[in-house]
């Protein structure tokens, strides 16, 4: 069986999400809260105007913004989503993700059924 992890800041204790990482002026930075094989949890902060180019994934999906303004764009459409609001891309839709402003996202990836 894969090796599983989960961030000791996360692990079977409250966490304050937006304060797990911080906003760099003008990059995009990832910490991953917990890796399994049947999925990762990874909490992103992007500065405004920072961006993931389209791409796929073989799975699906949870985008939920914690604070600013992300435009997301699933299968050519674009929707805007304030703090507070999630949108799930299906695996296999094109998808892409821009700050509209300085932003942290929570990123939920389904990999398996099987999530134990």
């Amino acid at each position: 069986m894969a090796e599983s992890t989960i961030d000791d800041a996360v692990r079977a204790s409250v966490a304050d999400l937006k304060g797990l990482v911080v906003v760099q002026d003008g990059a995009i930075v990832s910490r991953t809260l917990v890796e399994r094989p049947g999925g990762t949890v990874t909490l992103f902060a992007f500065d405004a105007g920072q961006a993931l180019s389209e791409h796929t994934a073989p799975f699906d999906a949870l985008a939920q913004v914690l604070d600013g303004q992300m435009e997301i764009t699933v299968g050519g459409a674009a929707i805007d989503v304030p703090a507070g609001s999630a949108v799930v891309m299906p695996a296999n839709e094109p998808h892409s993700v821009t700050a509209v402003e300085a932003s942290r996202m929570l990123l939920v990836m389904i990999r398996s059924s099987d999530l134990r």
